[in-house]
Parts: structure tokens; sequence; C-alpha cells
């Protein structure tokens, strides 16, 4: 039996919850059991989320918390969250689950379970037992969305986190490629490519059981990005889905980019405007990344919790909400202008310009200096050589 008075125990508060672990120098893997307290938004957002579906749903949601560390998350979800059945929290370390329980009692909470399994072997024992699946690893999730494809039942919610942004992002192209199945490029909008090689990586592993999904929220924040994703079930409704799978292709000369949808289509390789060699990243998601509705909702369900981050939610969210139908992928107004050998010009004045000529401009959470719109980028540098 492991007796936590052996250790020197730090306590903190988020939202309505208090929890206890051993004190450690560094977030890190090594760390006894693990907390980030960088992660705090993350877990916000993700009550809002859960929530929103809750209410959806109309009845009492059970949880898996596949990653549990100190049980901050799962602990959160059952203390936090209105009309949740059972939560299932599962760690692997011995320790980390003695340190659930005692945060569990802390808070004075019933229906929670505490489990010490392989995370995959888990989800494949509980096939269809949970309304919510949350992977939040250390690194990767790859290794895991096949079993949460496996598990996942027909309209749950699955929330995945991916703190290898790296790989996502193209830094290292052959660590992407071996996990995600996807070849990634560092472009100037290289967060976005990597929020849709998840998402795509996880519509073609959920295809595999004829499930197939619909993008709720997703974010790049930090040093991670998140997903959550409703699980749609049936194999023609996968297919038709899998529509929105393609590559994106990518002029670095002129800055021209294309989207081409389906696995095995045919893909240009020269850029249309300059004549140069195309860059292609994929496959990855084409479709759309935001779901007005549900944003709308979580934003509202805000004025009910107690968030400590919840000014930054609201403003992360209302970002994301703006965002919801705009085009495929965004353009850097400093990248363009290096090409031009211009100045940049303000924001404001470039947003006036681009409506007065009748195009749709919104700016993103991916970059403060980025704009999601429809012009086509001959008339974007148009404009801003004439701000000149």
């Amino acid at each position: 039996m492991i007796a936590l008075d052996d250790y020197k125990l730090k306590t903190i508060e988020e939202g309505l919850t208090k929890i206890q672990f051993p004190e450690y120098e560094k977030v890190s893997a090594d760390a006894p059991v693990f907390y980030n307290p960088q992660m705090e938004l993350n877990r916000d957002i993700s009550i809002l989320a859960l929530q929103t579906y809750q209410k959806e749903q109309d009845r009492d949601i059970d949880i898996c918390d596949l990653f549990g560390g100190s049980g901050i998350r799962g602990v959160r979800y059952k203390n936090e969250i209105d009309g949740v059945g059972f939560v299932s929290i599962n760690d692997i370390s011995e320790l980390a689950n003695e340190f659930e329980r005692h945060n569990v009692e802390l808070n004075h909470l019933k229906d929670i379970e505490i489990f010490q399994h392989d995370a995959s072997m888990f989800l494949r024992q509980n096939r269809g037992k949970f309304d919510v699946i949350d992977i939040d690893p250390f690194g990767t999730p790859s290794p895991f969305l096949d079993s949460a494809g496996y598990c996942a039942r027909r309209d749950s919610l699955l929330c995945v986190t991916a703190t290898d942004t790296s790989a996502l992002c193209g830094t290292y192209k052959e660590p992407c490629i071996r996990k995600y199945n996807a070849k990634p490029y560092k472009s100037e909008y290289c967060h976005e490519t990597g929020i849709r090689i998840l998402a795509g990586f996880s519509a073609l592993t959920l295809s595999k059981y004829a499930k197939s999904i619909e993008v709720l929220l997703s974010h790049s924040t930090e040093h991670y990005m998140r997903l959550y994703l409703r699980i749609i079930k049936g194999s023609r409704k996968t297919d038709k889905i899998l529509e929105n799978m393609g590559y994106i292709s990518h002029c670095k000369e002129c800055l021209y980019r294309e989207s081409n949808a389906g696995i095995a289509t045919p893909i240009p390789e020269i850029c249309p405007e300059c004549g140069e060699k195309l860059i292609h990243a994929g496959p990855l998601w084409l479709g759309d990344i935001q779901n007005k509705e549900f944003i709308s909702k979580m934003i509202e369900e805000s004025e009910n919790k107690k968030l400590n981050k919840k000014d930054s939610a609201l403003k992360l969210l209302n970002s994301c909400l703006i965002e919801a139908g705009s085009p495929t992928t965004f353009y850097d107004i400093h990248s363009i202008c290096r090409t031009l050998k211009i100045s940049a010009p303000k924001l404001d004045l470039i947003f006036e310009e681009l409506q007065n000529n009748g195009f749709d401009v919104v700016k993103t959470h991916f970059s403060p200096i980025g704009i999601k719109t429809d012009a086509p980028l001959n008339k974007i540098k148009e404009v801003l050589l004439n701000l000149q």
C-alpha cells in the first residue's frame, strides 16, 4: 500500500475543485503524479464542451478520463458538470491511482471508479460504455485512437489532445508521417495544417469501424492542439464524410495554395501563378473545423460556470466562432508583405478594403496577423499594394 504521507503535497484549486498531488520541480512525464497547470484553460474549455454536449443529449452521461494523472480532469467533470452519471478515471500508475482516489474523497464525490490499465486495453474492454472519451496523453494520441474508434458509441463525444505539435506542424516531418500517416509542411499556417492532419487521421482511423466525425470545436493553443469530435455511425455516412479528406498544395515562392479533395485525387505539381514546384501536405481534413451552433452554446454555458480561465476561454471561443464556415486556410499578412517587399498595413485597413471589394474576411485564433478570406491571393496582394 502506497502512503501518501511519504510525499510533500501541493494543493491547487480549479473551478469548484480542489486536488492534491506530490510537489515536483517541473512538468514532465517523470513527475511522480502528473499535473500540468498550463492545461487549466484546456480543462475549462472541456467543462463547457461536455456540459453543452450533456444538455444536447438531455440525459446523464458517462465519461472516460483515459489518462487520469492526478485525477484533476475526471474529478472536475464529476464535480462541475450537471447530469454526469459515472466517471471512469484510468491510469497505468499505481501511485496516480492512489492520488486519484484521494482527490475523489477530498471533493466528497461518488460514482467515480479508478482503474489501472493500459489505455488501449481499457477502451477495448469497455466497448460502447462511454458517452465521452477524453484522450489527453503526454505526447501523441495516435496509438490510442484505434481503440477509441472501437470503443466509441453512436453520437458520443471524443475529445483528443496532441502535444507533439513539432511533428504535426512539420518541424519534424518523419514523426508526423510515422504517427499520423500524413506529410506535414512547415508553412506560416502550419498550426491549422496540424489540426487538419490530426482530424484527418482521426477520421480515417474511425472509418475502419464504420464511424465518422463531425468537428465541433478545434483549437491550437500554446504547446498543444485539441479536438472535440461528435461520432457518427454508419458505413454510408462514413463514406460520404471521408469526401472531406484531401491535400493542401503550397507554393513557397509566391504563397499560392489550393485544396484538392480525395485520398487518391490527382494533385498539381506546378504553381499556376508563378510556375514553381508545389509542396503538398496531407492527407488531411478539408471540412469544417468549427461548429457555430455548438460553440455558441458553449459561450452561453460559460455564464453558469466558475472558471479561473474564463476570460481566456471566452476570447478563444469567440475567435473560433468567428472562424466557423471560413475558408480552409488563413493568410499571414506579414509573409505576403515580405514577398512583395513592402511594409504591412494595419489589419483594420486590410479588412475594410477587402470588404469594400465584396469579400468576406475574418481573423483567426491561429495567428494575430492571419486572415481568413474568400479573396484570391492576387486580390489580397493588390489590396496590400494599394494601401502603401
